[in-house]
């Protein structure tokens, strides 16, 4: 059995926990409204591909009953990219939901 090297860059890596990186930081008012609202985009985007996978939808079928790119519905499912309420009542209108702000 061959033996394998680590190489030089991946020996010098250094791994920080989130207290290390984060600090205090995390404890700020800005750092909590910026990670809840992160975090409920990644919610969304899950939902979204979710509700589109137990319904056997592909993006491109969704995508084509609402008239748009399938690039847009990947965007949207990715929770990387913004989304405007128009685009997101349209998806959810094909998919069989409506939006609804609590």
């Amino acid at each position: 059995m061959k033996k394998r090297t680590i190489p030089q860059a991946k020996k010098d890596l250094k791994w920080y926990t989130p207290e290390q990186v984060f600090g205090t930081a995390r404890k700020t008012k800005t750092f909590k409204k910026a990670y809840a609202e992160e975090m409920a985009r990644l919610k969304l985007a899950q939902a979204i591909r979710r509700t589109r996978e137990s319904k056997r939808m592909t993006q491109a079928a969704v995508a084509q009953k609402i008239n748009m790119p399938q690039s847009v519905i990947a965007r949207l499912e990715s929770g990387t990219h913004s989304v405007s309420v128009d685009t997101l009542s349209k998806v959810a209108h094909a998919l069989g939901k409506q939006v609804e702000l609590v």
